[in-house]
């Protein structure tokens, strides 16, 4: 009784916090800046360069914020390899020291019916391996991001986005574990197949209901208030034949210090957010460039798109582990206690398998979302016609992407094109509409 007592006050306590995320605070609109600075030799006249004018506004990143962007960014390309070994160990204390037998047998004993035990065990090993991961969760995610000074979260505040992740996984990631599960064991054999299919459906269902539901739970949206920056944005929209009229804008300076704006949702859900550090740290033809990018991802159906090739990677991924997972199932699986091929026991190990799958694909999965990203550029820089405002923001994201990388670095780190190619991209673009965005009549001088 005492268990289940205190079972019942975690529940409260969690949805406690779930809902405190989603309370409204009163918090005032962000208003954006009235200028946007221009190179001089990024300005339109006879003389006018693309390659002088890309270096004009790289150069305008201070050496010791672009030393920085550049420690940052280059450790980064470590932390995919750091995670997996990490992930191994934690794998191997819940496999060596029987924990996830051990979990397994909690859901078995505690009822009959095999989806709610499946359940159950969901349940269980979200909350371990949540425990387990929560020494590398804090370095990678409140101390680097505090020694490069991109959070704005205090260690307190950050716990509490944490047990927000946290329950939101309990709601979540359970009936998620139990409907592969039974999928997997009806195909023990060959299970890559209806998992691939279960996993994209899973995929498209979170795509939907992000923006409305989990969204929310960590920041605070309001829809964007009338006046010259919605206007510009629902012009865009229209000019576009894109049905997303709901802008909103979201608090998310409490977290980090970062700049951005997406379009997200699908089937009904669709719609475009601003963060406030854009809103306070941006011009309105940079808001304008931004949004203009984001608007492509949806007219070119990069949501489509991605998830069609993101499921053809994860089949081969399914497939590949499947294979390894027996060879390792017929060497340890009696010290493991994993009776088959399908005991959910097994799902850490199948988890850890895919996850170094997709750690090997990183160029590959890298190079399908930033050949989107590029299309997307170029569509926005068409739609919003900001070619000086498009270049100038993607210097501001060089506060946490390096500027210039190598060819080999952005073919294999970068999910997103680098600051050079999309400075020059926006000033080829100039050159050919030498009269289009500020250009002069709305920027005011370096």
């Amino acid at each position: 009784m005492r268990r289940r007592w205190d079972a019942a006050r975690v529940a409260v306590v969690l949805m406690a916090i779930l809902v405190a995320g989603a309370a409204r605070a009163e918090v005032e609109e962000p208003t954006p800046r009235s200028d946007l600075a221009i190179p001089d030799a990024a300005r339109p006249g006879p003389g006018f360069d693309v390659e002088s004018a890309t270096q004009a506004y790289l150069a305008t990143l201070g050496d010791a914020d672009r030393a920085r962007s550049d420690a940052y960014f280059e450790g980064g390309y470590w932390l995919p390899l750091v995670g997996l070994l990490y992930d191994l160990a934690v794998v191997a204390l819940l496999l060596e020291l029987g924990i996830s037998r051990r979990l397994r047998d909690l859901g078995e004993r505690a009822v009959r019916w095999r989806f709610v035990q499946s359940t159950i065990y969901g349940a269980a090993l979200v909350v371990v391996a949540a425990v387990l991961e929560l020494p590398l969760a804090f370095w990678v995610g409140f101390v680097r991001e505090h020694a490069y000074g991109l959070s704005n979260l205090t260690a307190g505040a950050w716990a509490v986005v944490q047990v927000k992740g946290l329950g939101a996984s309990l709601v979540l990631a359970p009936p998620a574990v139990a409907v592969v599960h039974a999928v997997v064991r009806r195909r023990a054999g060959r299970w890559w197949i209806p998992a691939t299919a279960t996993a994209m459906v899973f995929l498209v269902i979170g795509l939907v209901i992000t923006p409305v539901f989990l969204a929310p739970v960590f920041n605070d949206y309001r829809p964007l208030r009338p006046g010259p920056v919605r206007d510009a944005i629902v012009s865009m929209v229209r000019a576009n034949g894109i049905d997303a009229e709901d802008v909103y804008w979201f608090d998310a300076s409490k977290q980090t210090k970062r700049i951005s704006a997406n379009v997200s949702g699908a089937l009904g859900t669709t719609r475009i957010s601003l963060n406030d550090n854009l809103l306070r740290e941006a011009s309105l033809p940079e808001i304008e460039a931004v949004v203009g990018h984001e608007l492509g991802h949806d007219v070119l159906h990069h949501i489509g798109k991605m998830v069609l090739q993101l499921a053809l990677l994860m089949a081969a991924g399914f497939a590949v582990s499947q294979h390894v997972y027996a060879r390792l199932l017929r060497w340890r699986g009696l010290r493991w206690g994993l009776r088959d091929g399908g005991d959910i026991a097994g799902l850490p190990l199948v988890a850890l398998l895919i996850s170094a799958w997709f750690v090997v694909m990183t160029p590959a999965l890298n190079t399908i979302v930033r050949t989107a990203e590029s299309e997307a550029d170029l569509f926005g820089l068409n739609a919003a016609r900001e070619p000086h405002a498009f270049a100038s923001v993607a210097v501001k994201l060089a506060s946490y992407r390096k500027l210039a990388p190598t060819a080999l670095e952005e073919a294999i780190f970068y999910d997103h094109p680098s600051g050079v190619p999309r400075v020059r991209m926006a000033m080829t673009w100039f050159r050919e509409h030498p009269d289009a965005g500020a250009g002069g009549t709305r920027a005011s001088p370096p």
